[in-house]
């Protein structure tokens, strides 16, 4: 005898199948109503298939038979509509049709055997792919070959690569396995990917502060170095690249903080005030930066970061990070077991003139066994502090001096705030 399925359940069959039918008939109800499916069909079909799916929940064997029916009819009438022409001289068969009507009689099953959750959310993906048809489609048009190989990359590093990689270390030299290398590399690579897509179709990250703190998110080092040219070039714009320079690099201590909170929540609170103050007091000084030294007249020229963006998912800048990566775990142990804590001090002052990413993150996953937290949040402090040094000399080269000589100095100043609370941590 069939197991008598919760009321909920029939409930949430009858409600999702009602929304369904709702929707495809809102979306045809111009275009042609003599479709198959709508808000009496639909629910039909889904009660249908939950008959069927409880009379055999193991083999489904009259709910497969229901299928077969349903699919014989649905081709059929998919094949009569092939062969007709609408006034306009177009096919009128769209696939969409058929597909809802399946999905309508599979709903019957799916949400008396399934979590709830999985009911609901692909019936509203499926409302959402109808109704937002134009939508997508003006959306596919805008979106260039380029990015698609983009995503693509992204695709490989993360479900290719990345599932194949064995979680175990392959060397005696570093507890680091190769996974956790290449897991760091897809954190980062996430981060970058989408501060380019909103800089790339966000109208409003295209240009001014919000560019400059998408910039952060990206690259504060790749920012920097854009504004202050920009700054020479432009002289109008200096007060701008001068306030988005000192906001990136606020940004920076933020978008470091998660990647560490990813891999180590007990790092992350240990560093949680030290960094959020640091990026609050730049917050506020680029805020004074840009409201103060905003120009009386109005002007259009905003800031841009051309040539800051590219590629954030290059396999090749891919490979260099993980090389990176596995240099900085054996340097670390390295000058760890020869200097103890001053050299891993004495480390973090030297890759901050590099780059932060593997470091911290080589830190983040327990690179260093044995070595307490405090020490580990004192290093990344000094590390950003010490990038902040080398964005600050960039800030002053490339912007001429006097262009961006004020974010120099801001920059300076977090420096030495970040040492100074990098030495509070090591010696409490």
């Amino acid at each position: 005898m069939p197991t008598t399925p919760p009321p909920v359940d029939i409930a949430l069959l009858l409600g999702l199948s009602f929304f369904l039918g709702f929707a495809f008939e809102d979306f045809f109800a111009h275009s042609d109503p003599n479709r198959p499916g709508g808000i009496r069909t639909f629910p039909m079909l889904a009660i249908a298939g939950g008959v069927l799916y409880l009379f055999d929940p193991t083999r489904l064997l009259p709910f497969t038979a229901g299928l077969v029916v349903l699919g014989i009819w649905l081709t059929a009438y998919y094949l009569k509509r092939i062969g007709t022409k609408e006034e306009h001289g177009e096919t009128p068969a769209a696939i969409v049709v058929p597909l809802l009507n399946m999905h309508a009689y599979l709903l019957g099953a799916v949400t008396l055997a399934l979590p709830h959750w999985f009911a609901v959310t692909t019936t509203v993906a499926a409302v959402m792919l109808l109704t937002g048809r134009q939508q997508l489609h003006d959306w596919a048009q805008r979106i260039e070959v380029k990015e698609v190989s983009i995503a693509a990359q992204f695709l490989i590093l993360t479900g290719i690569i990345l599932p194949l990689l064995p979680n175990t270390p392959v060397t005696t030299l570093t507890k680091i396995t190769p996974r956790a290398v290449w897991l760091a590399l897809v954190v980062v690579c996430t981060f970058s990917y989408v501060s380019y897509l909103a800089q790339r179709y966000w109208a409003a990250a295209a240009s001014g502060l919000w560019m400059a703190a998408l910039g952060g998110l990206y690259s504060s080092t790749a920012t920097t170095v854009v504004l202050a040219r920009q700054a020479k070039s432009e002289p109008q714009l200096a007060w701008q690249a001068q306030a988005g320079i000192t906001l990136a690099s606020a940004i920076m201590y933020l978008r470091i903080l998660a990647i560490v909170g990813i891999f180590n929540i007990v790092l992350a609170r240990q560093l949680a005030l030290p960094m959020c103050a640091l990026a609050a007091v730049g917050a506020a000084i680029a805020a004074a930066q840009y409201w103060l030294k905003k120009p009386r007249t109005e002007t259009t020229s905003e800031l841009t970061l051309k040539g800051a963006g590219g590629n954030p998912l290059e396999l090749t800048a891919a490979a260099i990070f993980a090389t990176l990566f596995v240099l900085v775990s054996l340097l670390s142990d390295w000058a760890t077991k020869e200097f103890g804590v001053t050299g891993i001090y004495a480390l973090a002052a030297i890759v901050g003139v590099t780059d932060v990413d593997p470091f911290v993150l080589n830190l983040a996953q327990g690179g260093l066994g044995g070595v307490g937290i405090s020490t580990i949040a004192a290093a990344i402090l000094i590390a950003t502090s010490s990038n902040n040094v080398l964005k600050a000399f960039y800030a002053a080269s490339f912007g001429g001096g006097r262009a961006t000589a004020t974010s120099a100095a801001v920059l300076v100043l977090l420096a030495i705030a970040g040492f100074a609370a990098a030495g509070v941590i090591a010696f409490s």
